[in-house]
């Protein structure tokens, strides 16, 4: 997954999917994206990606909290699962690459856990 490849994605889950009311670019270079998909106001999807430093952030935040998130450094994959955001899981399941679409199905299901707004 490149800058461009995270591009389109972003674009087109902000298009399909309800409760994703806004996509705000941050930051954005031809090697370097950081968005945010806003579901409320204090309840975000962070996704930050990096093709010089081969870097990707997808982060659930909540109340400027992380609660959920996925990270890839170097093609090694690590998840920060929802019951304990700060580990770093580097299971089987925590180390798989993830698109963006699974990010946000998998996002889902932890909104509907925690029962966030």
């Amino acid at each position: 997954m490149n800058v461009l490849q995270v591009l389109k994605a972003l674009h087109y889950e902000a298009g399909n999917r309800a409760y994703i009311r806004q996509l705000e670019l941050l930051d954005h270079t031809p090697t370097l994206i950081k968005a945010r998909l806003l579901v409320v106001p204090n309840l975000f999807i962070q996704v930050y990606r990096n093709d010089r430093f081969d870097t990707t952030n997808l982060v659930l935040i909540y109340n400027q909290q992380r609660v959920y998130a996925r990270d890839q450094i170097s093609e090694k994959w690590h998840r920060h699962p929802a019951d304990a955001p700060h580990e770093h899981d580097f299971s089987s399941e925590g180390q798989r690459f993830i698109t963006l679409s699974e990010f946000l199905d998998e996002v889902e299901q932890v909104i509907a856990a925690m029962d966030l707004p």
